[in-house]
């Protein structure tokens, strides 16, 4: 796990190391272990190191033996001593036992190629000064971050966007086509960012750039046809339970110390549970809660713990510690943040970085194996409101309006089929958005509302009708998978190396993938029955708690907090004199937002939520504030450490 960062000047000037350096140095929270520069004509890599693997030679940028090629490369390959038994190389052709060598050699063997014997995390980049060609690859689930900014002349790219804006030609300038995007669902639903001209490789995609120009190419995708048959239910159990330990234990590989993140739910119980039976000693786990009693799970955290004999470090976050840390956050993030767990994950992190240097967490099950309530919701609204008259609609909507917002039945209500069309973009997008289309339109300035509702969610129908499936289920999580998850996968990665740590996700090995993808429904979605097949191959491994405990996220106490104590830090954050998302933001829906919230006429804490991040990632990224100054002299909120 490391930072790359580097750029070629397209029309041959020399490119100049001053400027790598200072891309380099961005990302040094990434690899504070090692760094390394490399400059050759019109092309600069730059790399930070965490060592993991091979801690005293994997110094990058690397050259292997006999090899003009040099890499740069952030990830972990987990079968890379299997792929090197396979390369027709002799026995002397590395330096290193580090999968970085492993990848530069099956390059110059296989090319492209190369690509598809890889099992892991990984964005890489390759140069080759005989051709002045550069390779850049990203893995099949893009769980490690690549941006890319290019224009006729150059090409930039890194791990984190910071990188790149340290490069003087280019500006942090907001992309204002993607604010109905970042409104409504938190995140872009394409390969753009929320910055003009900076863009994201998409997962399973590589970059050529040689003398025959640019070429962008997928190389892998999820598949959910055929489906797997089985003679007996105990052998699909038993083949994903194969699957899954296979995953965890490839994921152990490492020259340092390991741990887990322990969140209490199922999905990093399992993986817990499945790491202890896999090493001698007690391993060690990690979990985070806040202070408030209704937002803490450390007694299921506890419970796993003591069943598997880890021995588990907690922490616990105020709300002081939040609000101080949040415009930090953004500023790793780069971009506005989604969720408010990212931040109690920095903290998780920070714990974890002073035990070991890597972690397993639980991400991608609920994505892949349909662990969310609004999956089968939308499953079931889908089928049943079909039944339903549309000529009724207008009647049943007139009467649930007439029920006074506090009902708690008519929350309920508003989200089904009796209130609502049965189409995917409002059915499933607006349903579960922090603005629908019709709030984000509202909530634009006049001369930002042209893109804000007819085509937002367009990317997200283009990628289900990718889908090779017509099962509505599959495509939904064929696009999840490539939109939503994505935002939390670059969550996990930018919050962990904050506190510079790896984090790995067994559950989006891609042959785990594979397989899962290619289930029968019934084992991810039964009736109200999610993850299915997770409950039946591995849920005698936890406690039966966790087994039985419906999906609960990671909730945060911040609809108390901007309903009460923060409510005026919110209120001068939006609305202040320094205010900068007024220029896109109608201060009136502002206003009426922070009120209704305030009035408990409205659960809108998600709204607020979105705009706060707006408003701190324009002072930080943008406009280039520290992070530290954002809440000076607001209520109660002291600097940032």
């Amino acid at each position: 796990m490391c930072g790359i960062c580097g750029y070629i000047n397209l029309d041959g000037r020399p490119a100049e190391v001053e400027t790598l350096r200072r891309m380099n140095e961005t990302i040094t929270h990434r690899g504070p272990d090692d760094s390394g520069e490399y400059v050759f004509g019109p092309m600069a890599l730059g790399h930070r190191r965490l060592s993991i693997i091979d801690l005293a030679r994997g110094h990058q940028p690397m050259q292997a033996r006999g090899l003009s090629q040099q890499i740069i490369y952030n990830g972990e390959v987990y079968n890379h001593l299997k792929v090197r038994e396979e390369l027709d190389t002799p026995a002397d052709s590395f330096q290193t036992t580090c999968d970085t060598e492993t990848i530069l050699v099956a390059y110059q063997l296989h090319k492209q190629e190369c690509l598809s014997r890889l099992r892991g995390m990984f964005a890489f980049a390759i140069y080759d000064p005989d051709d002045n060609s550069l390779f850049l690859a990203r893995d099949r689930l893009g769980i490690k971050p690549l941006y890319i900014y290019r224009t006729a002349n150059l090409l930039a790219f890194g791990s984190e966007i910071k990188a790149l804006l340290a490069h003087p030609k280019i500006k942090a300038e907001v992309n204002v086509a993607k604010l109905p995007a970042q409104l409504t669902l938190k995140y872009t639903l394409d390969d753009e960012t929320l910055y003009r001209g900076i863009t994201k490789l998409p997962p399973g995609h590589f970059i050529r750039i040689d003398r025959d120009g640019f070429h962008m190419q997928r190389y892998w995708d999820l598949k959910f046809t055929p489906k797997e048959t089985f003679e007996t239910e105990q052998d699909a159990v038993t083949a994903f339970r194969d699957n899954f330990n296979d995953a965890v234990e490839s994921r152990l590989m490492a020259d340092v110390p390991l741990g887990v993140f322990l969140s209490g739910g199922i999905d990093s119980s399992v993986i817990a549970a499945a790491m202890s039976k896999m090493v001698s000693d007690p391993i060690q786990s990690f979990t985070v809660a806040f202070a408030e009693r209704d937002y803490s799970e450390f007694e299921y955290s506890r419970a796993v713990a003591e069943h598997i004999g880890a021995e588990l470090h907690e922490v616990t976050v105020s709300p002081e510690q939040f609000f101080e840390a949040w415009p930090t956050m953004v500023y790793h993030e780069d971009e506005p943040i989604a969720h408010p767990s990212s931040i109690p994950l920095h903290f998780v992190s920070k714990l974890a970085a002073e035990h070991v240097k890597v972690v397993l967490t639980g991400e991608g099950a609920d994505e892949l194996l349909a662990g969310y309530e609004r999956y089968y919701q939308t499953v079931y609204n889908l089928r049943y409101g079909k039944y339903f008259p549309s000529a009724l609609r207008p009647l049943t909507r007139a009467m649930i309006n007439l029920l006074p917002d506090t009902f708690t039945p008519k929350r309920k209500a508003v989200r089904t089929a009796l209130y609502l069309p049965t189409d995917i973009d409002t059915l499933f997008l607006d349903n579960y958005a922090a603005f629908p289309r019709d709030a984000a339109y509202s909530a634009l300035r006049p001369k930002y509302q042209e893109t804000a509702y007819n085509n937002v969610y367009a990317n997200f129908r283009h990628l289900m009708d990718e889908c090779d499936s017509e099962d509505w289920l599959d495509k939904i999580l064929y696009a999840d998978i490539k939109t939503y998850l994505l935002e939390l996968l670059m969550k996990q990665d930018q919050m962990s190396m904050s506190a510079s740590l790896e984090s790995r996700v067994p559950f989006l090995d891609h042959e785990l993938v594979e397989f899962a993808c290619r289930l029968p429904r019934e084992f991810k979605l039964k009736g109200f029955d999610t993850k299915r097949i997770i409950r039946m191959a591995l849920g005698d491994t936890v406690p039966a708690q966790i087994v039985s405990r419906s999906k609960r996220g990671f909730p945060t106490p911040t609809k108390e907090w901007f309903r009460g104590a923060y409510f005026g830090v919110m209120e001068e954050l939006l609305l202040g004199k320094k205010s900068l998302a007024t220029e896109y933001i109608n201060p009136e829906f502002i206003r009426e937002t922070l009120d209704r919230h305030h009035r408990s006429e409205w659960d809108l804490q998600e709204r607020i939520w979105t705009l706060g991040n707006l408003e701190i990632w324009l002072r930080v990224c943008v406009d280039g504030q520290a992070p530290a100054s954002v809440f000076e002299g607001i209520g109660k909120v002291t600097q940032c450490a």
